[in-house]
């Protein structure tokens, strides 16, 4: 691997698996990662924006591969974590980042179509990612280090619904709990409790309830929407041997909103 091209930076010489890395969050952290100085591994279901983001990348000097893949399905998981080791023969550090929403409705009306399709993507999908990244990373004996993305609904009710909030309350159950199992092997596994964010969920939200922004934005210490690179670049610290010493944390990127 050479990273010339990159240049020095915080992720040097590493390389990062991102998944749900076809828009917002995810896009923005691949221009981050990159940009510090990590190979990349970036894996979306929607090929056409995937394949785009990863043209982009490589203009600018950064490795790139790209995989479409579904984080709910065990053979698509596992085709994505493969491709570092073969071409690399490791995976350093991987941003957990898929994530899926429906209409919030009170939970008496919430259909189960809807509660399983939040569950399967924003759980079970860290889950399952987790589960083989962390493979990866035992069999290379290198270490490594994993950031979930979470949210304040992971630590508060929120308007985003019961299934939501449930999901995301279980991303930091695995977080810690994995953090303590693998602390041990130099595996490092933190989350972040990301607030509200300019991306196509929030779009969508937005949408549906034109005075959600106003409201959200009063909510916040700093009364604004961060920008998807703000949370990207928390990701990439985590992930970084500048955060030796951190796991099993919850980490807050929301403007403050936590603190109310």
């Amino acid at each position: 691997m050479t990273t010339d091209a990159r240049g020095p930076g915080m992720l040097a010489g590493k390389v990062t698996l991102i998944t749900g890395a076809s828009s917002g969050i995810g896009a923005a952290a691949a221009r981050v990662f990159g940009r510090h100085g990590s190979a990349l591994v970036l894996m979306a279901r929607r090929t056409g924006r995937l394949e785009s983001l990863a043209a982009e990348l490589r203009d600018r000097g950064v490795e790139v591969l790209s995989v479409a893949g579904d984080v709910t399905r065990t053979d698509e998981v596992e085709r994505a974590v493969r491709l570092p080791l073969d071409r690399y023969g490791r995976l350093d550090a991987a941003f957990n980042n898929a994530g899926a929403v429906t209409p919030p409705r009170p939970l008496h009306e919430t259909d189960a179509a809807d509660y399983d399709r939040v569950v399967d993507v924003n759980l079970r999908g860290v889950w399952l990612c987790m589960k083989h990244e962390i493979s990866a990373m035992l069999s290379a004996g290198t270490g490594g280090t994993i950031v979930n993305n979470s949210s304040i609904a992971g630590v508060r009710a929120t308007s985003m619904g019961p299934a939501y909030v449930a999901a995301k309350h279980g991303v930091l159950g695995l977080t810690k709990s994995a953090a303590a199992q693998y602390a041990g092997d130099g595996i490092r596994i933190n989350a972040l409790a990301t607030g509200l964010t300019r991306s196509e969920m929030a779009e969508e939200l937005f949408a549906r309830d034109p005075g959600a922004e106003r409201r959200m934005r009063q909510r916040n210490p700093q009364k604004r929407v961060a920008d998807p690179a703000e949370v990207a670049e928390a990701a990439a610290w985590l992930c970084s041997d500048l955060a030796s010493f951190v796991t099993g944390a919850t980490v807050p990127v929301d403007g403050g909103a936590g603190a109310w």
